[in-house]
Formats: C-alpha cells, structure tokens, sequence
C-alpha cells in the first residue's frame, strides 16, 4: 500500500494501539492550511512568528549584531577613502595633486569632502584614520563570530522547540485524526521539516539585517554624488524582478522536494514494519521498486531548484558586474572633472558592489525559502484540533463505591467522510461485562475508541458516572479510562517498567502491583523466566505476539481504572490462557470495574453478562449471548470469521 503525505489508507497508521481506519482521512471539518483566511503561507508565517516572539530577546540581539556588522561594512570603505585620500595629499606638495582635491583636499565632494564630514570622519590625521580602519576590521570579525554563535544558538533551540510542540500536539489528538498523516510523513515533519523551519526566526533576521547592506550602500553612494546612486538606481527594478522570481519559483521547487522527501520516508517505515513479510514473499525488487519510486520526483525537483538558484545568481552575475561598471564609470568621468576623489572613486566602487549584493540576498532568500515551506508543513500538523479538555473531575461518592457506568448517547462518529455509527445507544451498566461483536466494518473498533475518548464523536455524548467525557482533565481521563489492544507497543527500559507505565503515582508500591497485574494476565510465569525477570531489559526480551499481548493487559490491569475497554486485546492468546484472563477479568474485585470488550470469538461473548450487537453502525441488539444466539445472523458472526 503506498502512500503521500496526508493522505488517506489503511496503511497510513501503524498496526498498533490505533484502531483501523477505512475511506477517506480528510475530514470536511479540517480544511487545509491553505483554505483559511490570509493566504497558503499564513499558517507559515504565524508559526514562525510565534517562534520569533517566544526568542525574541535572542533574535533581536542576532538583527542587532548583524546591523552592527553591516553598517561596519558600509563604515569601512569610507574610512578607507578618506585614508587613501590623506596619504596622496600627504605625499604631494600640499597643492593640488592633480586629482580634484585642491590645496587643502577638502573642495572636493569626495571621501575627504562631503561625505568624510557628512560621516563625521574628518579632522583626523593619517595614524587615527588607519586606526579606524583597523578598529572596523576587528569589529566585524568580532560581529561575525558573534553572529554565528547567536545563529548557531537560536537555530537550535527554535527547533527543539517546534520538535516538542509537535510532538506534544500529536499525542494531544486523537488516534483517528492523527493518522491521516502516515508514519514516515510524520517523522520526515518531526526531524527534517522542523530543522528548516527553525531556522526562519534567525534567517528573517539576518534578512532583514542584510537589507541595511545595499540599501545603506546605495545612500552611500547618494551621499558622494547623485549621479552615481542614479546610475545605479536604474538597474535595481531588475533586481528586484530577479529576487521575486526566485522567491516564487523556488517555493514551489521546495515545496515539492519536501513533499517527495516525506513520501519515500512514509514508504520506507512501511517496508521496514513487514520486512519479515516481504523476505518471506520474496517481493525485495518489488519494495525496492515502490519506496525509491517518488526518487524520480526528488531528483527533478532537486535539479530544478538548483536550476533556478544557479539561473538567478548567472543573471545577477551579469547585471551586478554591468552595473558596477557603469558606477566606476560614472566615478571616472567625476574624477576627470575634479568632482570626486580617488579615495571617493575606491569607496563608490565598494559601495556599489555592497548596494548590489544579490549573491547574500539570493541565499538568504532561498534559506527563508526552505524554512518558510517546511513551516507550513509543520502548520498543517498543528492545524489537527486536539481532544477537548474539560475541567471535571468524577463524582466522589461515585468513586467511592466503584462506578464504573458507562452510556453511549445518540453517538454519530466518521472515519473521515465516510459514517461508521449512526445513533448508536448503549448502557454499559457498573460492573458490568459487555461484549461488542459485529461483521467486519460494522465500527465496534471506533464504538471502543469513541467510549474511551480516543476519538470524538461527531454528535451524541459518552457518559461516565453520568458525567460527559469531554468534560473530563485528561488525567481524570485516564485514570477512569484505561486500553488494551491487540498489538500493543511497549514502551519502558525493561518488561517490568512496560507493565509500570499505567501505574498511577501514589497507588503503593509498584513492584507488587506490576506482580499482580501480570499474574492476572497470565504474563507472570513467562516473565520470570527471562534472563532478568522483570528488570529484564524490553530489547533483550523475546516475547512472541500472544505474549506481548498479555504484558498489554497486564499494563492495562494495573492501572485499576473504573472502564477497561478491551479492543481485541486476547486475540493471539491460545483457547485455554483467554479463559485463564477472561475468569480474571471477570471476578469480582479483579481490575476494572466495568468492561468493554471488542470480541471475535463466541467463547468470548458467552463469558461476558451482555453482548451487543452492532450491525451497519448501529446496535441491533443488546441481550446475554446465548439469547442472542437462537438468531440464525447473529451466529454466523462467528461462522464468517469476521476479523475487524
């Protein structure tokens, strides 16, 4: 099954604790980033906006360290002109020199004139002006490494940022939401993505500080003659042209790339998931096939964006060099004429090769390019809505004498566009045992999802102890509702630490709980035969499929929640250690107080107090099993072999 970025499949979500999705992911309630008011890019921008404001003080330092180092920049040839200018006049005969500065060198509008004083660099001799020079020499080489450092900095603290934020938003929504984006889409925005996008706060800033380079280059060169900053000013619409072409072309060529990029990652987390399926098939060239493919798309639009950034650095490397030409011209012809000095001709040569600096504006543009779509990408993330959380807490008189009831009210819930339950009522009573069993399809996987608020219901409630589950705080949440799932992923150093991670803080010691939560599972035995029993390292523990599955249910024992919601969670256990953990579940005062149950099997039906039966997204029926099994369609539910 392949897949793009965002796009809707079963394979789209790993085969783990996510309950399967069918049609379509695109929910008509989540228009895309580009759809929404401001433009495509406006996700974008805000994203880096808010990442720009929560550093600020760093940002602001950076764009005042790289002014600094730009007006020391433009500093610089004027103090070298005015330096050259002094040592000519110096080695004359305190006359005329020949080149326009007359007797006292200050008649000119050269360096030493006009613009010497209009800087306020007059009136010092020939030793202080080297000093000068030396002194913007050693403050940019100073600006510069600080520049780097605050860069260096910034990038990396705005980019643990975003990695987190995105993280934090994945696991706030829900399961059903999140996996419209497939795996390896997710780490390719979560890695990648995030590590363009970090850089744009520092890259707005070193562009914006980059800007006071030929803008201040082009005064400069006002400032010494008119004629010389009109000269120049002719080409600069065709600058400007050149360095919006390249905006608009090498967004689309990045966007493109980054696209390509995330669909070979998506491609290849898929492959490395069933490689033991696809050694067994002997489809290796096949899968090779299929995960390099968008690698066509990859190496074109690579070539095309460097196609564009060289096309626009040949063009700038034509007009740049023509339009400093015609400004040394310029200059000549001013010199000639006693109008400019030779120390004025240097300057006005640096300065329009400044004021012309297309090469540092192109790369920064294309810098701003990169983060700017990787941002937006990172947008269409955080555009997911997370679950809703409330301010409720559970009754505590409910609480203290177990509770546990749970009610499913006029509920309507969609994988996408496509309805799945439709007005479904339900009544899991306290204490209670309920099997949900149903054809293939029929949505007894989104029924258990939406009764532990792992997806939202599009109309309708779900109760607990007649309060809403939307207005429940998530840890009240969670410590009312707790999972198991047929393939669970373990998450801990050692075995013992997976099965301690739904233990609350503050429910005695962990060790002995962890114990009994894995003896009801029938986990225990087996543990103890590892290596290290418990403390067994999780890597190191060869755990077959039916007994990953009862260290999940012993992680879900343990967390003694008022609803345990089984969604096929004994699926790999043999005949007799399902009955072992079913007559374990179902004693009194064992685990949670009221059960859930997703069921393929009839023994599984017949062993709970109800069974209900979903068909076509609502419940036909609710009724102990073996009345419902003198229906001639509800035992061949089990006669199929429906396998949800």
């Amino acid at each position: 099954m392949t897949h793009t970025p965002g796009a809707p499949g079963r394979g789209s979500a790993p085969a783990q604790e996510h309950f399967p999705a069918r049609g379509p992911r695109a929910s008509r309630r989540q228009p895309a980033p580009a759809q929404r008011s401001g433009g495509p890019n406006a996700p974008a921008d805000r994203l880096l906006l808010t990442e720009g404001r929560r550093h600020r003080w760093r940002t602001a330092t950076l764009f005042v360290c790289a002014t600094a180092a730009a007006g020391a920049s433009l500093a610089l040839p004027a103090a070298l002109g005015h330096t050259l200018d002094l040592l000519l006049t110096g080695a004359g005969t305190g006359a005329g020199t020949g080149q326009g500065t007359g007797s006292t060198g200050t008649e000119s509008t050269g360096v030493d004139g006009a613009t010497a004083s209009g800087m306020g660099m007059s009136g010092t001799g020939v030793g202080g002006w080297l000093a000068v020079c030396a002194a913007l020499t050693c403050a940019l080489i100073v600006l510069d490494a600080a520049e780097t450092v605050l860069t260096g900095t910034l990038n990396s603290r705005t980019t643990a940022r975003l990695r987190s934020r995105i993280a934090g938003h994945l696991l706030a929504v829900s399961p059903l939401r999140a996996s419209r984006f497939s795996s390896g889409d997710l780490v390719t925005r979560c890695t990648g993505n995030a590590a363009h996008a970090g850089t744009g706060p520092a890259g707005a800033a070193s562009a914006l500080a980059a800007l006071v380079t030929p803008v201040g280059g082009l005064v400069a060169l006002a400032l010494l003659d008119l004629r010389l900053a009109a000269v120049f000013a002719a080409g600069t619409p065709l600058l400007v042209l050149l360095l919006r072409a390249f905006s608009r072309t090498s967004t689309a060529c990045v966007t493109r790339y980054q696209e390509a990029q995330a669909r070979i990652a998506g491609r290849l987390v898929e492959a490395l998931a069933g490689a033991r399926t696809i050694a067994a098939a002997g489809i290796e060239r096949q899968e090779r096939a299929r995960v390099l493919e968008p690698l066509a798309d990859l190496s074109e639009h690579g070539h095309r964006t460097w196609r564009v950034q060289g096309r626009a650095t040949a063009q700038a490397a034509v007009l740049v060099p023509l339009l400093q030409i015609a400004v040394v011209a310029v200059g000549g012809l001013l010199v000639g004429e006693g109008e400019l000095s030779v120390g004025g001709l240097v300057a006005a040569t640096r300065y329009a090769a400044l004021a012309a600096g297309v090469g540092t504006l192109v790369g920064q543009l294309n810098a701003l390019v990169r983060s700017r779509t990787a941002a937006l990408r990172l947008a269409q993330v955080l555009a997911v809505p997370p679950l809703r959380e409330g301010h409720r807490a559970l009754p505590e008189a409910t609480a203290r004498s177990g509770g546990g009831r749970l009610e499913l009210r006029g509920v309507h819930a969609s994988y996408g566009d496509e309805p799945v339950l439709r007005d479904v009522d339900l009544v899991v009573p306290a204490g209670a045992t309920v099997a949900v069993v149903g054809r293939s399809g029929s949505g007894k996987s989104l029924l258990a999802a939406v009764a532990g608020r792992l997806a939202e219901p599009e109309a309708g409630r779900v109760l607990l102890d007649g309060v809403d589950l939307a207005d429940l705080t998530s840890a009240q949440l969670r410590r009312a509702v707790g999972f198991a799932f047929e393939r669970p992923v373990l998450f801990g150093a050692t075995v013992g630490e997976a099965i301690a991670a739904g233990v609350p803080a503050g429910h005695g010691p962990p060790g002995a709980r962890v114990a009994h939560a894995a003896a009801m599972a029938c986990a225990d035995d087996f543990v103890r035969t590892l290596p290290h029993g418990y403390d067994t390292p999780r890597e190191q523990a060869p755990l077959s499929g039916g007994e990953v599955q009862r260290v999940g249910l012993a992680r879900a024992f343990a967390q003694d929640t008022r609803v345990l919601i089984l969604d096929d969670a004994t699926s790999s256990l043999d005949t007799v250690t399902e009955l072992r953990v079913t007559r374990a579940l179902t004693s009194a005062g064992e685990g949670a107080h009221t059960r859930l149950v997703v069921a393929h099997r009839a023994s599984t039906a017949a062993r709970a107090d109800l069974t209900a039966w979903l068909e076509g997204g609502r419940i036909r029926a609710v009724a102990p099993h073996q009345h419902l099994w003198k229906t001639p369609a509800y035992r061949a539910l089990f006669g199929s072999g429906a396998d949800e």
